[in-house]
């Protein structure tokens, strides 16, 4: 176990009565005296089961999973988001609350859908309107604009307001666009039908599921609520900030039937802001706590890192107009942030890599103590460091948790296959699709050998593989015997699946992975994040056939087809909580900024690239929601200004940069090109912020 500080030490062993609410910076220790806490809870004879603790998401719960496990091996106690809390008890006590709460089949068991799954049916209810016009003003991707839709409906039972107010709510956030109004009405219209359709068929997606539970079974008297009371009888609660309104509502209720609670708060934080989660009315749970403790020094930034974040946030926030009192000093920023001016994108990268390289090689410091960080992570920015790191041999991960099952080219590799191997579904790829499906599943195969081995076996017209050997000699030559050997090997084991009884998709793709990919001479073999990628595919694939009964019993597509279907209207991916664990590898990662924030994991050196570019603080384009307006923080019928928008790009830009500060030990690299990757020019407010910060700093002794 850590070696504790003397106020860890006293959260960890406060009496078995107490209840403190902890709060503090990020890196302060906060996490750390909660798992110390837990511990202590089991020690002094407190039963497993008696202990509750509640995350905003399942992947923080991993460091008290895997304390308990280190220390006792056996004993199970629950980890809990306030969701999974929710379909837990819908699940256990839906007997006695299904027909009240409005289902139609109260007599059938509940189906529990997923991001992916309800925008599955959500789509069902959305795509009929395009035909008439609804939405044709609205310029973003169809599953972006289902799951912009299932957003308003969680952030109504987040919030605690009816569904049925949700363009209300959205109209003083059109910024003077007379057309939103009517966008908004066409939002609630799908929203209103899509809770009809799930109450019609006993779907509960996220929204209706917290809905259920708490206004049916989280009610005084109820015996849901006499059990959770008697059941749990201490309880802790890591990042409050991150959580939703009505989480922190039933909290304030619970709170005194509870023993104990250690209730942990991060400072400045609220980084699931565009998720529903409100700082604010956490720290209304301070009130009702014995104690109110704040953890104040780092145990990750040094005095550098810290005078540094200070200074950063200061200067985003408040601008040069009002800078602080003390700049941190030049030879402290030369030590914590080394940079280079690039004025070419791959340059930038070239010399990212190469300190990297420098880093690994030569001073010995551990993949896994590297982040590689930028607001959002291409298609083409992934591929280009993955591909520089793996010439250097230096192993990556990489994890982009809201990406579209579609985008990954390891998932459409897995799809075209299962096209291939079902002709019957009437999906034939076309020969584009079998070039980059070649390079994907065939080792060593580059894109010019995979183009031309594309062109010369596969007929589009009839989507059939011929062999390898009824090329010519000559092409045979260019494209190599060996890559021709592994591909008849994969062509074959089609062929011998074809002649057999068709299977489900997921044990398709489950025999495809085991026998043939996943082995030596294949593009997944020894392939982390291919294995995982296909394991999330998998898991995606059987929930799917789970909940998709009674409608394709109505369709007439097989349930691979309408899967393939669904990945190619561009579902977004789910969150798998083994992707969330990647960290614990040995591995450079590669991830969106706010995804690192989110793992809660500090790195020695964090690499930040595209400093000039606008994503660092710029909203993401949301036309059919909006974080602020739908809070409670937010006025109900105020307008929505630009001036409101540019200080809710200030407060995002300081949580997230100084969040990324306050998890990092030693240094943090700046790629900075003045050209991005279209060859445009950069120039962002992050850049400003770091400039102004620079060429201010007292110039010390170096």
């Amino acid at each position: 176990m850590t070696e504790l500080s003397s106020g860890q030490l006293d959260i960890a062993e406060a009496s078995l009565d107490s209840k403190v609410f902890l709060q503090g910076v990020a890196g302060t220790g906060k996490t750390a005296a909660g798992i110390a806490r837990l511990q202590y809870l089991l020690d002094q004879g407190v039963q497993a089961e008696n202990i509750l603790v509640l995350v905003p998401q399942r992947a923080l719960g991993l460091p008290y999973a895997q304390a308990v496990q280190e220390q006792s091996g056996t004993q199970m106690i629950d980890f809990l988001t306030i969701g999974g809390l929710a379909r837990r008890m819908v699940d256990l006590y839906w007997p006695l609350i299904a027909e009240e709460a409005g289902f139609a089949q109260p007599n059938e068991p509940p189906i529990f859908l997923t991001l992916e799954t309800a925008q599955y049916y959500m789509a069902r209810i959305v795509e009929p309107k395009f035909e008439h016009g609804v939405f044709e003003s609205v310029s973003i991707p169809s599953y972006r604009l289902y799951s912009q839709v299932i957003d308003n409906l969680d952030k109504a039972a987040g919030v605690g307001f009816p569904h049925t107010e949700i363009a209300a709510r959205l109209r003083p956030a059109d910024l003077e666009d007379p057309g939103k109004a009517r966008v908004f009405y066409d939002v609630q219209s799908c929203a209103n039908e899509f809770r009809e359709y799930c109450l019609a068929h006993n779907l509960l997606d996220f929204s209706l599921q917290l809905e259920v539970f708490l206004e049916h079974l989280w009610s005084p008297g109820t015996l849901c609520q006499e059990y959770l009371i008697r059941q749990y009888t201490h309880t802790i609660v890591d990042n409050l900030e991150e959580k939703v309104p009505v989480a922190h509502d039933m909290l304030l209720e619970w709170l005194p039937s509870f023993s104990s609670a250690l209730l942990i708060y991060d400072q400045e934080a609220g980084n699931r802001r565009f998720l529903g989660a409100d700082p604010d009315s956490a720290l209304r749970l301070s009130e009702s706590c014995h104690e109110d403790i704040e953890f104040t020094e780092s145990f990750v930034m040094g005095s550098e890192l810290t005078s540094f974040s200070e200074s950063l946030r200061y200067i985003v926030l408040q601008g040069e107009a009002h800078p602080p009192k003390k700049w941190p000093a030049m030879h402290e920023l030369e030590t914590i942030l080394p940079y280079q001016h690039h004025v070419y994108f791959p340059a930038m990268l070239d010399w990212v890599v190469n300190e990297i390289r420098m880093l690994v090689h030569d001073q010995g410091v551990s993949p896994g103590e590297i982040a590689v960080l930028a607001p959002y992570l291409s298609d083409s920015l992934r591929y280009s460091l993955v591909e520089r790191l793996n010439n250097q041999e230096i192993s990556v991960s990489t994890h982009r948790p809201s990406r579209s099952l579609s985008e990954e080219p390891v998932i459409e590799c897995l799809i075209n296959l299962a096209k291939l191997a079902h002709l019957g579904w009437g999906y034939k790829p076309t020969r584009q699709e079998i070039t980059f499906m070649l390079m994907q599943a065939v080792g060593e195969l580059d894109l010019v050998r995979a183009q031309l081995l594309a062109e010369h076996v596969y007929g589009e017209r009839d989507g059939a593989l011929e062999a390898f050997e009824s090329i010519s000699a000559e092409i045979q030559e260019r494209v190599t015997y060996q890559v021709g050997e592994r591909y008849e090997r994969l062509r074959n084991w089609l062929r011998d699946y074809m002649a057999t009884e068709e299977e489900e998709l997921d044990f398709f793709l489950s025999s495809l992975f085991g026998e043939v990919l996943s082995q030596p001479g294949f593009g997944f073999h020894e392939d982390y994040n291919a294995g995982q990628l296909t394991a999330n595919l998998i898991e995606s694939v059987q929930k799917f056939r789970w909940i998709a009964g009674d409608i394709l019993e109505e369709s007439e597509r097989t349930l691979g087809q309408e899967y393939i279907h669904m990945v190619e209207q561009g579902v977004i991916a789910a969150q798998y909580i083994g992707s969330w664990t990647t960290a614990q590898d040995e591995s450079v990662l590669i991830a969106p900024a706010y995804t690192f924030l989110m793992r809660n994991q500090p790195v020695d050196y964090q690499f930040w690239l595209n400093i000039g570019s606008t994503d660092w603080y710029q909203r993401l384009y949301q036309p059919l929601t909006h974080p602020e307006v739908l809070s409670r923080r937010w006025p109900e019928g105020r307008k929505w200004t630009m001036e409101d928008e540019e200080q809710y790009a200030r407060e995002s830009m300081a949580r997230l940069t100084v969040g990324l500060v306050r998890r990092c030990r030693k240094a943090i690299y700046l790629g900075l090109s003045e050209l991005n990757e279209a060859g445009y020019e950069m120039t962002g407010d992050l850049q400003k912020a770091l400039n102004s910060i620079l060429k201010r700093a007292p110039r010390g002794t170096l």
